[in-house]
């Protein structure tokens, strides 16, 4: 990763950043586990997204694992399947991690919003950005997720994952490959979303965006025994 003023090959030093903590807006308590906020999220009515979602959408992993990928959202098939990242775009992430010999099983993945957010199109559903106020009120749950698992190392797959981790709007393609260090000491990682890679049409450019994935993942398995 390459920087004004450092050498070709120099780190990047993790900034530290301030991350209020997402008001409590609801009459939900505190889980003592995974399994009993996965539950509790279930009946969530933080935000008006539940109504035409299929389901909550939870994170999934080991409570013991040293870093959490941060999606945006669930997609079509997740919102079905009720799992995250099992649709096109996890199928790239999971092959991924396979190449950067990153154990799928050893880490937790969850997203920034819990419900699919979308737009009808005949039969179709669209994907549709969630807002900030969208994002900001499912920071509930995820500030509730990392306290539960407390890993050393998140993973911000694209900007609304950085959002909700860092609190403000983060310019990816800058920022991809940096650490930012929270002011609790949890580091966060940025890149983009795998589903970058699905949208590029051209297969050179296609495949050129998947090797930088996985040198991003490879870094990222790097973090993790740091």
């Amino acid at each position: 990763m390459a920087t004004t003023g450092l050498p070709r090959n120099a780190k990047m030093p993790a900034r530290r950043v301030s991350v209020p903590r997402a008001e409590l807006i609801s009459d939900e308590t505190d889980a003592n586990s995974i399994p009993e906020l996965r539950d509790a999220a279930e009946g969530c009515r933080r935000c008006p997204l539940w109504r035409n979602a299929t389901q909550t959408v939870f994170g999934e992993g080991p409570d013991n694992a040293k870093v959490i990928f941060v999606g945006e959202q669930p997609g079509d098939q997740e919102d079905l399947a009720g799992k995250p990242f099992v649709g096109p775009a996890g199928r790239v992430f999971d092959a991924i991690l396979v190449d950067a010999d990153v154990d799928r099983q050893k880490v937790y993945v969850t997203n920034a919003v819990k419900h699919f957010k979308f737009e009808p199109r005949g039969k179709r559903r669209i994907h549709s950005k969630p807002n900030a106020g969208e994002v900001q009120a499912c920071r509930w749950w995820l500030d509730q997720e990392f306290d539960l698992i407390k890993p050393n190392l998140a993973v911000a797959l694209g900007a609304t994952a950085a959002l909700s981790l860092l609190g403000k709007a983060t310019p990816v393609m800058k920022m991809r490959g940096q650490v930012i260090e929270r002011e609790d000491g949890l580091r966060v990682f940025i890149t983009i979303h795998p589903s970058f890679i699905l949208r590029i049409r051209e297969p050179a450019d296609k495949e050129a965006e998947r090797e930088r994935f996985l040198k991003d993942m490879r870094e990222v398995k790097r973090l993790m025994a740091a």
